[in-house]
């Protein structure tokens, strides 16, 4: 742990935990229950998650890139791995909305809706685009204070403009697979206006947290943050309906930038409260961490549990969707979030022992995954 930021890893890995909550109550809770007050609090909660993963994406990006910019502008080892990653998250986003894990069911059977589907902007998808951008902006941006205010200008731009765009049907006028990333009205759950600006903003505030680092002064930096950050919650949330005031803008509260803007605020408070724990308790090792360190692959093995149709060509959510108490819903959580985190464990262990093999069996698998996508009829 002494390489990584461990209040940082202790945010992504508590929203990776709340996001297997987040699934399982989405996908299976009795749909009468979520006209209650409390899944309305549960729900703004829940909604906490995709922007932390996003701000965190960004933040470690710009952290972990100063030792590597080098190999990243001289298209060394170091610039490959970090683009077949990009790529990589890329290629998940999109399997993950596969109509059918077969290429002759895919090409021969899909309905236009599961098309719109497969085209839409995800979480994973608006994290590919993001880090693409940050990635190249430090490549061919030489001077530190020219790439922060590249940041800003981009991460501005995402937030603001989409209030103005949200109600465009882009799925009209462009490709559908291009027009699921600037689509807020009606099939991404995820368009780049504005939840792109969540990634970049957190590029922003790594480049701060550098700077106060590098004179010794964390306490001083978090404690700017969390000022920050609660003066963009009251504000976000009291001037929440200002833009709803103006002619030819979409009242959607996802494409307003205040809504944008208290969210923001949160995960800054959010941020110094995992600094804080992992200053006072030391954190080392945990259940958190552990999933942390391995997000991406929670992320994808809990979504193939829940959705994929492996079950007599059936998914979990299509024989148990709707049908479970609160109660029922809790034990669905703790066990996939146990099972998750054994998963995380394990995978650690295998890499922490020998990453060659490691990359053996991610290959391999994927290799596997590959050709039974090709090779499958059914």
């Amino acid at each position: 742990m002494k390489n990584r930021l461990v209040f940082v890893d202790l945010l992504r890995g508590w929203a990776t935990i709340v996001m297997i909550e987040v699934h399982v109550f989405n996908a299976f809770l009795i749909s009468g229950f979520k006209e209650s007050q409390w899944f309305g609090i549960l729900n703004y909660i829940n909604g906490l998650v995709a922007p932390s993963f996003l701000f965190v994406a960004g933040f470690v990006f710009v952290i972990s890139s100063d030792r590597k910019l080098g190999e990243f502008r001289t298209y060394g080892k170091a610039f490959w791995r970090q683009l077949s990653r990009i790529l990589l998250i890329w290629v998940i986003g999109y399997a993950l909305h596969l109509p059918f894990f077969s290429l002759t069911r895919t090409l021969n059977e899909s309905s236009a809706a599961q098309w719109l589907s497969f085209s839409q902007s995800d979480i994973l998808h608006c994290i590919a685009i993001g880090m693409l951008t940050v990635f190249l902006g430090r490549i061919f941006i030489r001077s530190d204070t020219v790439y922060q205010w590249f940041l800003i200008v981009v991460g501005s731009v995402a937030v603001l403009v989409a209030p103005f765009i949200w109600e465009t049907d882009f799925y009209s006028i462009l490709p559908a697979m291009l027009a699921g990333y600037l689509d807020g009205k009606s099939h991404s759950l995820f368009p780049l206006f504005p939840w792109l600006g969540f990634l970049i903003f957190g590029a922003v505030s790594a480049f701060a947290f550098k700077t106060a680092r590098g004179f010794g002064h964390d306490k001083k930096y978090f404690i700017r943050l969390s000022i920050i950050g609660a003066v963009l919650l009251v504000l976000g949330s009291v001037l929440v309906e200002l833009p709803s005031q103006l002619t030819g803008v979409s009242v959607a509260a996802r494409a307003n930038p205040l809504f944008f803007t208290s969210r923001l605020g949160i995960i800054f408070l959010m941020l110094t409260a995992c600094w804080l724990y992992a200053e006072r308790r030391k954190t080392e090792r945990s259940f958190v961490l552990d999933v942390s360190k391995e997000s991406l692959l929670v992320y994808t093995l809990h979504l193939v549990v829940i959705y994929s149709e492996y079950w007599n060509g059936k998914s979990l959510d299509h024989w148990y969707g709707g049908t479970l108490s609160v109660g029922q819903c809790i034990i669905v959580t703790l066990g996939l979030t146990m099972a998750m985190i054994i998963v995380a464990r394990v995978w650690s262990r295998i890499k922490k022992t020998s990453m060659p093999w490691a990359r053996y069996i991610s290959y391999a698998t994927g290799i596997l995954l590959l050709l039974f996508f090709i090779v499958r009829k059914s």
